[in-house]
């Protein structure tokens, strides 16, 4: 077994191999798109001019300011994941990333302003986006065409020049502090562990945010809301 996990994307990384790219992508977004092929796309660019090297300890950090399918795409290539605290996540609903060195040298890749890509280079398949994924009304042959068509527009995404997709300048960014290691405690009532600082106390004993009934943050489709149980 290599020592290496993401040796096979660093390698496609360096060759700019980003049909393999997006072929990876795939299995972490569950089917081919245009919009997780510009996060591809994106992130190969970011990593190559920072010689970027992710081990997922934390050396390496990607900004998101979008949780859409772009996200996926750059948390693919850059390694760069929320499980292993190199994803930060801002709700500025943008297009677009940074990646950074824990030196705060970095690139900002976003989207052009004032551009609809896949207007411009599939009007048909945009009309079935419409349709199917933001009206949600889409008959089922109509879905299966759209999977079909986003697997030809994705490949066509790569190919357009980056400086026709993206504004890309160099950053220097505030870097947050190395993840902190939270002791465990148990909800005095479900008895299920919880990261010490998620713990409230009701009567005296520690009890999770649902038990406690107390307002948490969630990220879902929507963006980051406010939730209680």
């Amino acid at each position: 077994m290599t020592t290496n996990p993401r040796q096979n994307i660093e390698e496609a990384v360096a060759s700019g191999d980003l049909q393999k790219l997006l072929e990876i992508s795939g299995m972490l977004h569950g089917h081919f798109c245009p919009f997780s092929a510009l996060g591809v796309k994106a992130a190969a660019r970011a990593v190559r001019e920072l010689k970027a090297h992710s081990d997922g300890m934390e050396k390496v950090l990607a900004v998101v300011e979008t949780n859409n399918c772009f996200s996926d795409g750059v948390q693919i290539v850059t390694g760069c994941t929320f499980g292993n605290n190199g994803l930060v996540y801002r709700d500025y609903g943008k297009t677009a990333f940074t990646l950074a060195q824990r030196s705060g040298d970095g690139i900002r890749i976003a989207l052009q302003p004032g551009r609809n890509f896949l207007e411009e280079h599939a009007p048909e398949t945009a009309r079935l986006h419409q349709k199917v994924v933001v009206e949600r009304r889409g008959t089922d042959a109509e879905q299966a065409k759209l999977k079909k068509a986003w697997v030809d527009v994705s490949r066509q995404v790569l190919t357009i020049p980056d400086e026709e997709l993206f504004t890309i300048r160099r950053v220097k960014m505030e870097i947050p502090a190395y993840a902190r290691i939270f002791a465990s405690v148990p909800c005095s009532l479900c008895g299920e562990n919880i990261m010490e600082p998620r713990a409230r106390l009701k009567d005296g004993r520690p009890v999770c945010l649902g038990c406690a009934d107390h307002e948490y943050y969630q990220l879902d489709g929507n963006g980051i809301t406010t939730v209680r149980r």
